[in-house]
């Protein structure tokens, strides 16, 4: 029997280049974004033709990226401006199998840093008009709370 010699090959995935939008006569999409403190909404939130409360509409267009949407939130909710600040972007999207939303996270920026995801753009992480924008914002020096053991007895007493 002759066995069949098994070969490998590392292809490099080529994109297109991006063409960037002519802002001046493209019109823009409007961006429904959703802004939070230290966590993301739930999918749950946009359940049944719901959405979360804190809402901010902006208008921009598929070549925005998340540094750029970043200055755009620093501008209305001054709090977020401090040196520090991280925003980490999420995609909301309708679930086409099921009547429930799925969110994907894309990136994270911080306020008065460079990151890698500085220049990604709404087109280059699959947005869709229609689609929503969840931001969850961590101030600067704020951890997320310790997750805390439930403890097998009430009484606290030494082992």
């Amino acid at each position: 029997m002759k066995m069949a010699g098994l070969e490998s090959m590392v292809v490099e995935e080529v994109r297109p280049a991006e063409k960037p939008v002519d802002r001046e006569k493209t019109c823009p999409l409007l961006l429904r974004v959703f802004c939070s403190t230290g966590r993301h909404n739930s999918p749950g939130d946009y359940a049944r033709g719901n959405v979360p409360q804190n809402e901010l509409q902006i208008y921009t267009w598929m070549d925005a990226s998340l540094r750029e949407l970043t200055g755009l939130v620093k501008e209305v909710n001054p709090e977020t401006r401090r040196k520090g600040t991280y925003f980490d972007f999420a995609i909301v999207y309708p679930d086409m199998r099921s009547p429930t939303y799925r969110m994907r996270e894309i990136g994270v920026t911080c306020s008065g840093q460079r990151g890698g995801d500085d220049n990604k753009t709404l087109a280059q992480v699959k947005f869709q008009i229609g689609n929503y924008l969840d931001i969850s914002i961590t101030p600067p020096n704020r951890m997320p709370p310790p997750m805390r053991r439930p403890q097998p007895y009430m009484n606290n007493r030494p082992y």
